[in-house]
């Protein structure tokens, strides 16, 4: 295996994955609006279009519903489509392609066909962006049996985790937090790479609480930082893979301390960290010392410009999150 790498950012990640896995796969389609000659509205697909053709990256319509299910479609008669929706707030009306038949294939035919799609689409707040540009609704995907979804925080991860979605058998939602499309770089491996799904990864190493979170990586690690100086080691774990949940790591990290705290920015209720919270009662209750605490964003739409900072959380609001959690008698 090559040792070589490249300093990417986690958008310039995503490129690097499509296209090692165009050139690895001849099956790969990408295809959405502007995917094409105009390389995407992020510049995600810049450059495929001149490298595979027309037949391999299109240019859809404005039709997220078509989108996907033209290219549940193309899944059935074998290739291996993956679709981008602009921004998650988009992907809307294509709910009941993705939910009633991309979800369901391979119960519907009792496994005898599959559906190998991934849904490519940038999600959350940060970018002063108008309305249904910034929803992080993983949520509704994560409660559908037959998808799996996934939010990684890394460009490494990034590439990892869409080599190993384009490969899998079954639909993948790719959620990738555009926030952070462009504001840091770090060496990922050139050409083959994988990440396995389902598998979290421990940020950072800690004996005081744990934290569990998606995309909201880099706010909770300043917090975590900022928390050891005042002695209070966190263990920072990134989930990256949201369905299927990595249940073992998320109980192991906690009955280090009985102590944690989750971080998303979707809306509190009906988040995952509620699902989390309930994973850890049920299989975790007789080492827990302090409440689980859920630093969110808010049961609201994301709002524009001048709240939008206050919506998300912030370093300062984890760690005041977490002093409660370490502070419980």
């Amino acid at each position: 295996m090559s040792t070589e790498t490249r300093n990417l950012t986690l958008v310039q990640a995503v490129r690097d994955g499509l296209e090692t896995e165009m050139h690895r796969d001849e099956d790969v389609i990408v295809l959405g609006e502007d995917v094409g000659k105009n390389g995407g509205v992020f510049r995600a697909t810049e450059g495929l279009y001149e490298s595979f053709g027309e037949d391999r990256v299109i240019d859809t319509p404005l039709a997220e519903s078509g989108i996907v299910g033209a290219a549940i479609g193309m899944a059935a008669y074998g290739l291996r489509p993956v679709p981008e929706i602009q921004f998650m707030g988009f992907i809307y009306p294509a709910f009941d392609q993705i939910v009633s038949h991309a979800a369901r294939i391979r119960n519907r035919s009792r496994g005898r066909f599959t559906c190998p799609m991934v849904v490519r689409a940038p999600c959350g707040g940060g970018i002063r962006a108008p309305e249904h540009h910034s929803e992080s609704k993983e949520a509704f995907f994560v409660h559908e049996p037959g998808l799996k979804v996934v939010i990684p925080s890394t460009p490494a991860d990034t590439k990892g985790l869409l080599a190993s979605a384009i490969r899998d058998p079954d639909p993948v939602i790719f959620l990738e937090p555009k926030l952070i499309y462009r504001a840091f770089r770090e060496e990922v491996p050139a050409g083959d790479h994988t990440v396995p799904l389902g598998e979290a990864a421990v940020r950072r190493e800690g004996r005081r609480v744990r934290l569990h979170l998606g995309a909201m990586a880099r706010p909770t690690m300043e917090a975590a930082e900022n928390l050891a100086e005042e002695g209070v080691e966190c263990e920072v774990v990134d989930l990256r893979t949201l369905s299927p949940l990595d249940r073992e790591a998320i109980v192991e990290s906690f009955e280090k301390t009985g102590r944690a705290a989750v971080v998303h920015e979707a809306p509190k209720t009906g988040g995952l960290g509620g699902e989390i919270t309930a994973i850890l009662q049920e299989e975790a209750l007789l080492y827990q010392e302090a409440p689980v605490k859920r630093i969110t964003g808010f049961d609201t739409p994301v709002p524009l410009y001048a709240l939008e900072d206050y919506y998300l959380p912030s370093p300062t609001r984890i760690e005041e999150g977490i002093r409660e959690v370490v502070g419980f008698p």
